[in-house]
């Protein structure tokens, strides 16, 4: 079982690594907060919700390797979301936008601080339309990045 958790991981890390298509830049949103790391998680999950997002996985990774015996592991979480309907209206302008998708927020702690990041959609296609919903998507991502880290 270990095994098999570990040939997942390694082929997600790898996927991630996968190039982009040429000339394609993903730009994130990152921010910092010295909030609790565990209220700045349930903030978060709150702000997902109240913006008519499911939420479709969450990977509590730094608690798993806590549990596997390295008892001073830092936090490390990912949160994946979506809402089919903007899933729908993204897809049908472009079926090469499922790169893009889920919804995806990492959070971790460094040097004190808790550290929320997740990834915006290109806004510099061929495509205006294409453009006009991702920066939309993109400033409601910000902000419910923003609301999880508010003080």
């Amino acid at each position: 079982m270990f095994q098999r958790s570990i040939f997942f991981s390694c082929l997600l890390v790898m996927a991630g690594c996968a190039s982009q298509p040429v000339g394609e830049f993903i730009p994130y949103y990152q921010v910092e907060t010295t909030k609790p790391y565990d209220d700045v998680l349930a903030e978060l999950e709150s702000a997902i919700a109240e913006n008519n997002f499911r939420i479709t996985g969450h990977s509590r990774i730094g608690k798993v390797i806590r549990d596997r015996g390295t008892a001073d592991f830092p936090d490390y979480d990912t949160i994946q979301f979506c809402n089919l309907t903007h899933a729908k209206t993204l897809l049908l302008m472009s079926p090469h936008s499922v790169r893009h998708m889920p919804c995806n927020v990492v959070m971790y702690n460094y040097q004190g601080k808790t550290i929320v990041s997740t990834h915006l959609l290109p806004t510099d296609t061929e495509n205006p339309e294409l453009n006009e919903f991702s920066a939309k998507m993109n400033e409601l991502l910000k902000q419910i990045v923003d609301f999880a880290i508010e003080q």
